[in-house]
């Protein structure tokens, strides 16, 4: 059974169908890739898999497990991580707090240890505060964490989202436009970061991006998405012959 089972997924806006028959699969460990132009409809299939949106027609499962219904907490909590294109950041909170606080859910404190600083809350928050600190070593800003997350680079807010992703320890890890506003420096370096982040967890991850060239180097598979539909799906190979593809999409933007 794959990790994850989109299928069938259909989703109106009022009456503009925004997604049409969408299918998916995605199998532990692997990288898939997302592409198409702006307003395909991307987002918007990450915000049905993650809970964000209900999809009006059809089924998402996580392995045995029905996610249709579910509030984005709920499915974050079983195993889906996600960044946004638009970053969601806490303001007036420090890069370590954004870390730590998206473990709160896996606390067991409760109302007791919160009130009365146990032992056991104590020693769940130490814990957590390490964990924070590894996450954000290893995404190359661990310098950084008593900062003002507002304070930081646009770059570097990206990679206090992606440590708070991970903190969640997630099955699947959804990256929308990581690279969204940063230069070819920047660029690289988050490839890096994505490459041992997948060596180290062993994580699925499912990527949107419009650099076409880490796509390309990226992920093992790739669908291309118009107007809420895919028209193509393969190996970056076909997908870069493929003429439907070519004459929708990547003839219109260079893989640079």
């Amino acid at each position: 059974m794959s990790l994850l089972q989109v299928e069938s997924m259909t989703h109106y806006f009022g009456g503009l169908r925004a997604v049409h028959d969408y299918n998916l699969r995605i199998e532990p460990g692997q990288i898939r890739g997302l592409i198409g132009p702006n307003g395909a409809g991307k987002t918007t299939i990450f915000n049905l898999i993650t809970g964000i949106y209900q999809p009006s027609e059809g089924t998402i499962r996580l392995k045995d497990l029905n996610l249709v219904g579910l509030q984005p907490h709920q499915i974050a909590s079983v195993g889906l991580g996600r960044t946004f294109q638009n970053l969601l950041l806490w303001r007036h909170m420090s890069v370590l707090e954004h870390v730590v606080m998206a473990q709160y859910s896996r606390m067991t404190y409760g109302l007791i240890g919160a009130f009365f600083g146990t032992t056991k809350r104590k020693r769940q928050e130490a814990e957590a505060e390490e964990k924070a600190y590894r996450l954000l070593e290893l995404v190359g800003i661990s310098d950084l964490a008593d900062q003002n997350v507002l304070n930081l680079p646009y770059g570097d807010q990206r990679r206090v989202e992606m440590a708070r992703a991970l903190a969640i320890e997630p099955k699947i890890l959804f990256l929308d436009e990581p690279t969204a506003g940063m230069n070819p420096e920047e660029l690289i370096q988050m490839m890096q970061i994505i490459r041992q982040v997948h060596k180290e967890f062993g994580l699925a991850i499912f990527l949107i991006e419009h650099r076409l060239k880490m796509v390309m180097e990226l992920c093992e598979m790739i669908q291309t998405l118009v107007f809420g539909e895919v028209i193509a799906e393969g190996t970056p190979e076909e997908i870069q012959n493929n003429p439907k593809v070519i004459d929708a999409y990547l003839g219109k933007e260079a893989i640079d």
